[in-house]
């Protein structure tokens, strides 16, 4: 069967509660889909009454009414706020695969006052309350997708011609106290997380929702090899040095074993010396094949820019504080001794293999920034190489 592209938009109220994790979790494990694009989008006035003509569909199996409530919620919910003129957040999330706009309709399902149990993302997260006579009290539709493959195109050129000028790394959004210094901070979730479909990612945004940020940045990167050397540059050196005690003592214990004679200190340092810059390049090259697929030595140099094979989410957050509070929820590099309740120690395994990368400074985040570039619009390049030019 053909590849589909489905969307879904997590609302305002939904990012503002921090329930993207959950949503994004149950749309990975219930559909199988492959997560192709992420992006943050502060709709415009001519965007979100594009868009919320659209709503009301005889495609769509939703009620009538239900629609109605929809599109007033689009127009009253995703528009600028009337007094300030603020943008409001939505995150814009792209599924790839056989069948997908069904699977994540799905999943989303339908709004209605009578809903049981809490099979779909609307039954948890949803809410469509009336009186008794039948008048709606208060009405949250939590995400919107489209209900067939023809609207799902449409409206994913719609957002994507767009997306240029009302997505991206988000500006003037979030509305501080006077005083109040906001910073942000970058936040990898890690090719570890993407092995086979799980709610691993998902579950790790809910860990991060608990830091009381804000996400103003998304996007499903795949870290070239260049980039991953870029990236993590300045633990080269580091790993050089501090490699060089331990691979000293173990080269000496096996030198002795294996020739039986005596190796002095200054040996085991000059061994060391050798050895350790090797051994600590061999490790930056494991940390390159982890982050993009392959190492260095493994691809000719021309192909080191090309993208890697190896999916992550970047996301950047921000807030006050913002930098010191991702990085006492996200744990120790080390997951053995991060403590419980940290992502490192709840979804880590090794040094390397530890769930999420966070900037550890301010100035970190800005050259880590330049390497990510979280604003980049590969989301309008997804929906053009799936559906054609916008």
């Amino acid at each position: 069967m053909s590849q589909q592209l489905a969307y879904v938009i997590v609302t305002p109220y939904s990012l503002y509660k921090s329930r993207t994790g959950g949503i994004l979790s149950r749309l990975i494990t219930r559909t199988g889909l492959d997560l192709v694009g992420l992006r943050m989008f502060a709709p415009s006035a001519e965007l979100v009454k594009e868009y919320a003509e659209t709503i009301v569909s005889a495609h769509d199996t939703q009620d009538r009414k239900v629609q109605e409530l929809l599109k007033q919620y689009v127009q009253e919910n995703l528009s600028p706020d009337p007094k300030t003129g603020r943008r409001r957040r939505v995150m814009m999330l792209l599924f790839r695969g056989d069948e997908a706009v069904r699977k994540v309709r799905s999943v989303v399902g339908n709004l209605s006052p009578n809903r049981q149990g809490g099979e779909t993302i609307r039954d948890t997260y949803s809410d469509l309350i009336v009186d008794d006579t039948g008048k709606v009290r208060y009405f949250e539709p939590a995400v919107l997708a489209a209900p067939t493959v023809e609207e799902a195109t449409n409206k994913l050129k719609m957002w994507a011609r767009h997306s240029d000028a009302d997505g991206g790394l988000l500006e003037n959004i979030i509305n501080y106290a006077p005083g109040e210094l906001p910073e942000r901070t970058l936040v990898l979730i890690k090719p570890d997380n993407f092995r086979f479909p799980t709610g691993r990612p998902g579950n790790v945004i809910d860990f991060f929702s608990r830091a009381g940020l804000y996400i103003v940045g998304a996007r499903v990167f795949r870290m070239s090899t260049a980039q991953a050397m870029d990236f993590y540059g300045p633990v080269r050196e580091f790993l050089r040095t501090k490699l060089k005690e331990g691979v000293g003592t173990k080269a000496k214990e096996i030198l002795e074993k294996e020739f039986g004679f005596k190796i002095s200190d200054a040996d085991q340092q000059a061994l060391g010396d050798i050895l350790g810059p090797i051994q600590g390049d061999s490790q930056f090259g494991n940390i390159v094949r982890f982050m993009s697929g392959h190492a260095p030595n493994e691809l000719p140099q021309s192909e080191w820019t090309k993208p890697g094979t190896e999916k992550c989410i970047a996301l950047v957050y921000e807030g006050v504080g913002a930098v010191g509070k991702i990085r006492d929820v996200l744990g120790p590099t080390d997951p053995s001794k991060a403590p419980p309740g940290s992502i490192r120690r709840e979804f880590g395994s090794t040094i390397m293999v530890n769930a999420a990368h966070a900037s550890d400074s301010a100035e970190n985040a800005k050259r880590e920034f330049g390497i990510v570039k979280p604003g980049e619009n590969n989301f309008k390049q997804v929906v053009e190489e799936t559906l054609g030019k916008v």
